[in-house]
């Protein structure tokens, strides 16, 4: 019921959100939804974990992680071509159709869960503190950017806030009986590191997920849709090796599956690190369909060793921390990603524009071409500083590869701190 009403509730406030015509109602509207979605994705896990015997979880898990992993990557060709032909509103109101014909088949199919136990207590200070923290948090790494981050008083004072209600939370729930959020579940080794190596990769991802399409619109002049279209060639091989993992995952060792598709993410991402601004677009796609070899072959086995050893009775519970803090992760990296993206290219454009000198034999050439195109004055200038500028941008794209290889290389090691059972993805649960 709570799945159902969740499905049913995000399609209303889709609806709201699609027909807001301030900001700030926009923006509220928006809050409203993630309150209403956030429960989505925990909980179709649950029920796919539990409607599924052990032998047959790693199908259900490797379909799960299709759905987890293509919607992000294909949903910016959707969105790009609605933005480009349509209207900014059509990205809420097209799920409208969708959200409606979600809710009738699920309350068509869907069953009471026959392994609910009874209810406990609510734990009403700890939701309080958790949404007052998390909510501060998210508010944060929405505005810091636009807003200078700490030389704003309302970052810094949100950051406070956040701080104070987490480490509140920590403490309140170390001593309740029926916690919102079940910190219990961190004494197990392998469900801590691999809820933290998601997180970072989580994190790691946001460099192609944001940065990435960024990128290829503000520095290599493509639209919205074409952007998407490169971000989304990542999602098809992705598809294919979704189902192959899912299928053949109970033979091997979570840990050598985890390990092969980070260092797979790895190559790719040292590849595109050599970017430049004479690639095509078929030359910048390329490398998302071999990195969508990768990104099943560590997401699905990771997923199962992280409940590999958690009893039924606890998936719900773990499955909705594993999957709050890789949603926290991401939405963490996106913001920090676009940060450290901008300052690494002020960075590089104050070192490039320093050899840009009339001294420069390579500054004169281009000058001289300039003048031969009529372009003089004012509008050189510009034009060399949007030259530089756009160098500045591709040298920072390329930093942020190098640093987002080097982190899959390193969370490929952490695997092997973990000690997930024989074949994680078909006996978890057990």
């Amino acid at each position: 019921r709570l799945f159902v009403g969740a499905v049913l509730l995000f399609t209303l406030t889709s609806l709201l959100c699609g027909l807001a015509r301030d900001l700030h109602v926009l923006v509220v509207c928006r809050a409203l939804q993630g309150l209403c979605s956030g429960p989505m994705v925990p909980l179709s896990q649950t029920i796919l974990l539990r409607a599924f015997p052990p032998a047959r979880r790693t199908v259900a898990l490797a379909l799960w992680a299709m759905t987890v992993l293509l919607a992000p990557i294909f949903g910016p060709v959707v969105g790009g071509w609605i933005v480009d032909n349509l209207s900014w509103p059509w990205i809420f109101l097209i799920n409208l159709p969708i959200g409606l014909f979600s809710f009738a088949v699920c309350t068509a199919m869907l069953r009471p869960d026959a392994q609910r136990g009874a209810a406990g207590p609510i734990d009403v200070p700890g939701i309080v503190l958790l949404v007052i923290g998390v909510g501060s948090l998210q508010a944060m790494l929405d505005l810091g950017h636009d807003k200078g981050w700490f030389g704003s008083p309302l970052i810094v004072a949100l950051a406070v806030v956040a701080a104070l209600a987490i480490v509140s939370l920590l403490i309140w729930e170390a001593g309740e009986a029926h916690p919102v959020v079940d910190l219990s579940l961190f004494r197990d080794r392998t469900f801590s590191f691999c809820v933290l190596i998601v997180s970072l990769g989580m994190m790691s991802f946001s460099v192609v997920g944001v940065v990435f399409p960024l990128w290829m619109q503000a520095v290599m002049g493509y639209n919205a849709f074409h952007a998407g279209l490169a971000t989304a060639s990542l999602g098809v091989l992705a598809l294919v090796f979704s189902i192959v993992v899912g299928l053949h995952a109970h033979r091997f060792d979570a840990r050598v599956l985890a390990t092969f598709g980070f260092l797979v993410f790895a190559g790719v991402l040292a590849w595109d690190a050599h970017f430049t601004l004479r690639m095509t677009f078929v030359q910048i796609a390329t490398p998302g369909l071999i990195q969508g070899i990768g990104l099943p072959c560590f997401f699905i086995p990771l997923t199962a060793a992280t409940l590999s050893r958690i009893p039924d009775d606890r998936l719900a519970a773990a499955s909705s921390l594993s999957n709050f803090l890789r949603t926290l992760s991401a939405a963490f990296g996106t913001a920090m990603s676009v940060t450290l993206w901008d300052n690494r290219a002020t960075y590089h454009y104050d070192v490039v524009s320093q050899s840009v000198t009339h001294a420069s034999a390579n500054t004169q050439r281009f000058v001289h071409a300039l003048n031969a195109m009529g372009v003089e004055g004012t509008r050189e200038l510009a034009t060399l500083h949007q030259v530089v500028m756009q160098q500045a941008y591709m040298m920072a794209t390329g930093d942020m590869f190098w640093m987002a290889s080097v982190t899959c290389i390193v969370l490929a090691a952490m695997m092997w701190l973990t000690r997930p059972k024989r074949g994680a993805a078909a006996s978890f649960g057990h």
